[in-house]
């Protein structure tokens, strides 16, 4: 039983270090050094960035690491594709011009989804504690039966 609720109190405590962010658009303000941004992928940014990075780019998400007036200088950790679907990048630095861009993104802690995702969190984990669904790897040992004990019935 110690266990089960040390591994609920273990479950709590990584659950609350979790947290949403939203891409959200910047509004022509321009990205500061070292924020996680997002750039929208135009057709000439495609048929630009298409050959090092895929025909099919929808947006570009990293950490800006350096901007002037020619170029933004990004380490990718996703890129989306136009017909759905991801690619996760290990911080591969791409360089992206300024027109091959139609919007540009900043990620943002958002605060409501963040209390909406650990309040089901510890709603589904106060389910698992109170039906037992979490075992706690321990059983009962069975005794034996004792045999010396038990009676013989003489034959008729």
């Amino acid at each position: 039983m110690r266990r089960m609720f040390r591994v609920a109190g273990c479950l709590a405590a990584s659950w609350s270090l979790v947290g949403c962010y939203t891409l959200q658009p910047t509004g022509g303000a321009v990205p500061q050094l070292g924020e996680e941004i997002a750039f929208d992928v135009n057709d000439v940014g495609r048929a630009a960035l298409g050959g090092s990075m895929g025909p099919e780019i929808g947006q570009i998400e990293g950490k800006l690491l350096q901007k002037d007036t020619t170029q933004y200088v990004v380490s990718v950790s996703t890129v989306r594709f136009l017909r759905g679907g991801e690619q996760p990048w290990s911080g591969e630095t791409v360089k992206i011009k300024p027109e091959y861009v139609t919007t540009t993104y900043a990620k943002h802690f958002s605060q409501g989804r963040t209390i909406a995702l650990s309040a089901v969190g510890v709603g589904a984990l106060a389910f698992l504690v109170t039906r037992s669904l979490i075992g706690s790897g321990a059983t009962e040992p069975k005794t034996p039966t004792d045999t010396a004990s038990a009676s013989i019935s003489p034959r008729p």
